[in-house]
């Protein structure tokens, strides 16, 4: 039996057969039955179409947005634009997928920095790492509470990155900085801290010849690479022994009232060289392939075994960020001097050209993120002030998060749900429950 809804656009235009279907779980399931619903209806107008539909079954329903994909691609203008612009036909039933719409439901408490905050590296569910223009590293265990303190650099920290991430108790985590160095720290994630604890690195990566731009784990933890403005790309080992390639030699470093510590210094154990100008993104998601983004515009493969360049992707503007994933883990998003992400789709003939561009931001883009668990969604983050919510399915971006009151330097996904992001107003800023699915 047809049903007609009437809805607040509903005016003398078009009436189309639509049957809504889903994935999501009862109580989200709407009858299956097909209804006639007006053809200038937006994604807002059919939101409010499911979510009268649920209220029809449920009373206590709470009415939440939805986002609508018909044929795999989300709707963002009016149902009759949308079938017109793909040539769907609107004389038969229209199937049209309901998902939640992937926007924060809640901004928390913003963990305040004494300078820009240049980093952060989200990927443990446990606790977020951040780099400061102040010269420190800070490891909080949520938004507003820092647990310890990492101390040492003399510059500014550029980058972070947690090298092992799944249930250990010592964690082991790697800051790049603007003094040249590279550093490891070990902490225990466990250990009651009432105020921040002030820890110093085990061991201090000495080799690049100018300021560390990125650093980047191993997937399995036993070794990270680096990109720095020498152009280069560093390999070092994350062991506290003496393993082959290392020069170690013990500092003894004495304080106000302070027992001796040592560090370890460690020497490269291979360079990766070919990028003509700054190397200032690098990512190390499969054990045997690195990648690298740089000012010389290029994105670049590298073989780890051999240290050869495998592919060149140039894309005319210098790059600043890069991150992998997405579907089967192969899409490689970047984002430079020009307000365009660009993302690559290497596994496809004539690489050079990118499978997406967005270009909803208006300055520089500073960082890139794929979220983990799902083919379609990533962020970034500019230097306009805003981080953005993307979904393949759509050249707009799903949500647009503008809290911070100057460049927004660093962003990350935390815990699935979450989005972290750090900026030149010296805040590290929280929205949690985006429902990825």
């Amino acid at each position: 039996m047809e049903t007609h809804i009437e809805t607040p656009e509903d005016d003398n235009s078009r009436r189309v057969q639509v049957r809504f279907v889903t994935k999501l779980n009862s109580p989200l399931k709407v009858p299956s039955n097909s209804i006639a619903i007006p053809s200038n209806l937006t994604r807002f107008g059919l939101s409010s179409v499911v979510n009268n539909l649920l209220q029809a079954v449920n009373p206590e329903w709470k009415t939440e947005p939805f986002d609508f994909l018909i044929n795999g691609e989300l709707v963002r203008m009016s149902l009759e634009q949308f079938l017109l612009a793909k040539g769907i036909s609107a004389e038969k039933i229209l199937e049209i997928e309901y998902i939640k719409a992937v926007v924060p439901q809640k901004e928390e408490e913003p963990s305040l920095h004494d300078d820009w905050v240049s980093a952060v590296d989200g990927s443990n569910p446990g606790f977020f790492l951040t780099g400061c223009y102040d010269n420190l590293g800070r490891v909080w265990k949520s938004g507003g509470f820092c647990t310890h303190i990492l101390e040492g650099h003399s510059g500014a920290v550029s980058s972070v990155s947690i090298i092992n991430t799944d249930g250990v108790k010592h964690v082991t985590v790697a800051t790049a900085s603007k003094d040249q160095t590279v550093r490891l720290w070990k902490f225990d994630t466990e250990e009651p801290v009432i105020h921040p604890k002030k820890i110093r690195s085990f061991k201090i990566l000495r080799g690049h010849k100018a300021s560390v731009q990125s650093v980047a784990a191993q997937t399995p933890g036993d070794m990270v690479c680096s990109g720095s403005w020498d152009c280069t790309i560093n390999l070092w080992r994350t062991n506290e022994s003496n393993a082959e390639g290392d020069q170690v030699s013990i500092k003894k470093r004495k304080g106000n009232n302070q027992i001796d510590e040592s560090q370890l210094e460690g020497e490269a154990v291979s360079t990766l060289v070919g990028h003509t100008q700054c190397v200032s993104s690098v990512v190390w998601p499969q054990q045997e392939t690195i990648y690298s983004a740089s000012w010389d515009h290029s994105v670049r493969t590298w073989d780890v075994e051999t240290g050869k360049d495998i592919s060149d992707i140039f894309c005319g503007k210098a790059l600043n960020c890069i991150d992998v994933g997405g579907e089967g883990s192969a899409l490689i998003a970047a984002g430079g001097s020009d307000p365009v992400l660009r993302i690559w789709d290497p596994r496809k003939p004539g690489t050079s050209a990118p499978v997406f561009q967005f270009s909803s931001h208006n300055s520089w883009i500073s960082a890139c993120k794929w979220h983990d668990k799902s083919w379609f969604h990533l962020i970034s983050a500019s230097y306009d002030g805003k981080v953005m919510l993307w979904d393949l399915r759509t050249a707009w971006p799903l949500s647009v998060i503008d809290s911070h009151k100057d460049k927004v330097m660093c962003a990350d996904w935390w815990r699935g749900d979450s989005v972290i992001s750090g900026g030149a107003d010296s805040k590290l800023c929280i929205y949690s429950g985006i429902p990825i699915q």
